[in-house]
């Protein structure tokens, strides 16, 4: 028998300055310039995270916030969009009452088609503005299913920015680009996925 042995389970073990062995009763004092730990092996918490356990970071990154401030001004252009529709409709109905337009049944027929798109171009631009809106409350709350939403929310509108009103939908288009990237890094995915 070699009592000596550090592999041999029942050799001679260190004593402690209280006299005890180490690692049974309570929880022993940790050596200088290590953090104590929590009872029976559950790591101690940071301040604001409950039960101990990691759960991410306790701040949204810059790249988040840099996405939440892109989807209010996407909603902002949305307005601004809204108004420039209207603007269209207004400017329609003011050509109807020209003299030399009325009664013209292809200007007339022209004008009907014209307004029904706009109109349901303004009804798609309203639902984009409220899912900008609350896809941007939600960057605060977190939850994967948020950064799903606005991945799936940025790519439908690179779809839809492509085409029409182009100078204006340039800038819509890179905000969008700009929304994916900053909520698919590293560090967006550990926000959404943080423990809450």
């Amino acid at each position: 028998m070699s009592f000596g042995d550090p592999n041999n389970p029942y050799g001679q073990q260190p004593q402690t300055p209280q006299g005890g062995q180490p690692g049974y009763g309570y929880p022993q004092q940790a050596p200088q310039g290590i953090p104590p730990q929590g009872g029976y092996a559950y790591p101690q918490g940071a301040p604001g995270m409950p039960g101990g356990f990691p759960g991410g970071p306790l701040t949204m990154p810059g790249g988040v916030k840099a996405a939440r401030v892109m989807l209010w001004v996407i909603a902002g252009l949305q307005i601004i969009g809204i108004g420039v529709l209207f603007a269209a409709i207004a400017l329609i109905e003011k050509l109807k009452e020209e003299p030399e337009l009325q009664g013209n049944a292809q200007f007339e027929d022209m004008a009907k088609l014209g307004s029904g798109v706009l109109y349901g171009l303004i009804a798609l631009a309203v639902v984009y503005m409220i899912a900008s809106v609350v896809l941007a409350i939600q960057c605060g709350k977190g939850g994967n299913g948020a950064r799903i939403g606005i991945i799936v929310y940025a790519s439908l509108g690179i779809v839809l920015s492509l085409y029409p009103f182009f100078p204006l939908s340039l800038v819509h288009l890179v905000l969008l680009i700009l929304v994916i990237v900053f909520v698919a890094k590293s560090d967006g995915s550990a926000w959404f996925n943080r423990q809450r």
